[in-house]
This record gives structure tokens, C-alpha cells and sequence, in this order.
């Protein structure tokens, strides 16, 4: 997912009552999520996009990257 940073991703789960997106950053020894919501539309929303690039800043820092 480029609009959040290298090694973002996006996974969807289909329900039978919506659809959920989790975004999710790949480390070498972790996987993080970042953020986990119900989308209805194609466009992610920008909220959603800067949470998880606060989120990933965060974990980052943390991890010394």
C-alpha cells in the first residue's frame, strides 16, 4: 500500500454482513497491524491512511528503523 509506506499491505475479509480491510506492515521477524475496518467504498479513507502512517511511524521508532 504506497499511500502508507514500503511494505504496507492491504487484506480483505469478506463477512456476511460487510467487508474488512486490515492494513498491515511486513518486518523482518513481525507482522503489524496497523489498522482494522469495514470498507463500502473503493477509496480508502484518508483518516484510515493517516492513522496507519502514524501507526507505522510508531512501531518504527520503537523497533529503531
Amino acid at each position: 500500500m504506497p499511500d502508507i509506506g514500503r511494505g504496507c499491505h492491504e487484506l480483505r475479509v469478506v463477512d456476511r454482513d460487510a467487508t474488512w480491510r486490515l492494513m498491515y506492515y511486513i518486518d523482518v521477524n513481525a507482522v503489524a497491524i496497523l489498522e482494522v475496518f469495514s470498507k463500502k467504498t473503493r477509496a480508502t479513507p484518508r483518516r484510515v491512511i493517516d492513522t496507519c502512517r502514524k501507526r507505522l511511524a510508531q512501531y518504527k521508532d520503537i523497533m529503531g528503523e
